[in-house]
């Protein structure tokens, strides 16, 4: 047993998890000291309309860069690696740019389209985070293809710490909307610049813009065009099912039911940035490694599901068991609701954790076309399920309900697809 468990520990695979993981652990217990601060201070109001914001921001800020930043992991050269850098950032510019233009000219009328009245104070902040989140995304798949898994875990701790405790010192003496979104928005440009400043490989001399002519840069384009034409609008689509049910709650029950729902992602979602995004992270490189040598990717996807289902199985039943009782003793006695929320969310976001492994792979099984597709009825799945909860039995916790086992099922099914799609990957590399 002891010979397992030391030839388990030195696979670099599970070293680098580990690194990824011990720093996301010590930020999510940071997250997790100042929360209770955070949300007597602020109380559930004011946390749904930081939450309506970050809807938003979950929306838009995945796709500044068209997704290219995803595709710096994969070639094997520097040159390519360049240009997707390089490409990145002046899509990430113009995006912002192009954000900002529209807002200037359509302001109110955006405000009025989406009933965003709400945060009429804050749209002028989203170019920012546009170019804030095309940033960071550069940055990293920069450490992720140079394995810089220490700098990951550094940052996510020290963010961490300067974000919350800014919101905790700031709230006693200013409790408003204003102070949460303002933070949450730079925050995603610290981590950025964090990422790109400690990283032991310089970023900004491999990107030099005098490297790449724009014809080199349109082929480079073109070579990874899938991304822009499958990632993107999966990525944007799964971005508005994340944000779907708390836009609705917000306009259907106000800012303190979308509070809720925001506080009750936040906790359920501690899981997936702990454990799911450090395997994730990891991951990537692995599969894609294993795509080129022609290992069985089937097999690895599976083991990597199993570790991740044993993993997140206590966690969420402890939520779907305790989830009122937890939320008022940790959050004050006003957020019972919330776990009330999150006993339902636990269901669908536990298998959402589980297919991590399965997500990640299917850039190397070029099968970025199902992803589109899975998310685009995942979403169609979460609204109908949303608007019968909310028409037909005019109850959040309905909606929730409904949606929560609509989405389980739907996570299972993507599961069982994802692993036949390796199989005849794997298939197809034998008669090769």
């Amino acid at each position: 047993m002891k010979s397992q468990v030391e030839k388990i520990s030195n696979r670099a695979f599970v070293r680098n998890v580990l690194v990824v993981a011990s720093g996301t652990a010590i930020a999510q217990v940071i997250y997790m000291i100042f929360s209770p601060f955070i949300t007597r201070l602020y109380g559930p109001a004011v946390y749904g309309q930081m939450g309506a914001f970050m809807a938003v921001v979950t929306i838009i800020g995945p796709v500044a860069a068209l997704t290219y930043p995803l595709a710096i992991v994969l070639p094997k050269g520097n040159k390519e690696v360049r240009g997707l850098i390089h490409l990145s950032f002046l899509i990430s510019v113009g995006s912002a740019v192009s954000l900002a233009v529209i807002l200037f000219f359509f302001y109110d009328k955006i405000i009025s389209l989406f009933n965003l009245t709400h945060l009429t104070d804050f749209l002028f902040l989203l170019p920012f985070v546009v170019l804030f989140s095309g940033s960071l995304q550069i940055a990293e798949s920069w450490l992720i293809r140079t394995k810089q898994f220490k700098v990951t875990a550094k940052v996510a701790v020290m963010q961490a710490l300067i974000v919350q405790g800014s919101m905790v010192l700031i709230g006693f003496l200013y409790p408003r909307a204003s102070v949460l979104i303002i933070i949450s928005a730079l925050a995603i440009g610290l981590k950025a610049a964090m990422m790109i400043g400690f990283s032991n490989k310089r970023l900004f001399n491999l990107a030099q813009i005098r490297n790449e002519s724009f014809t080199e840069l349109k082929l480079i384009a073109a070579k990874h065009k899938d991304f822009p034409i499958f990632r993107a609008p999966e990525v944007l689509l799964d971005a508005v099912t994340l944000a779907v049910p708390v836009l609705l709650l917000a306009n259907f029950f106000g800012p303190a039911s979308a509070g809720f729902y925001a506080i009750g992602y936040t906790v359920l979602s501690l899981p997936a940035q702990l454990i799911g995004k450090s395997v994730g992270d990891v991951f990537y490189p692995r599969i894609s490694d294993a795509k080129n040598n022609g290992e069985n990717m089937t097999g690895l996807i599976k083991e990597a599901t199993l570790y991740l289902g044993i993993i997140g199985i206590l966690p969420y039943l402890i939520i779907i068991a305790f989830g009122p009782w937890l939320f008022s003793f940790v959050f004050g006695a006003e957020w019972w609701t919330a776990g009330e929320y999150a006993r339902w969310m636990a269901i669908w976001t536990y298998f959402r954790f589980l297919n991590k492994a399965s997500e990640t792979a299917l850039p190397a099984l070029s099968a970025q076309g199902f992803l589109l597709a899975a998310t685009a009825i995942s979403l169609v799945v979460k609204i109908v399920a949303f608007v019968i909860g909310l028409y037909v039995f005019s109850s959040a916790l309905a909606a929730l309900a409904i949606a929560a086992i609509a989405e389980a099922i739907a996570e299972i099914i993507f599961l069982l697809i994802t692993l036949h799609i390796s199989k005849k990957n794997d298939q197809a590399y034998q008669v090769k």
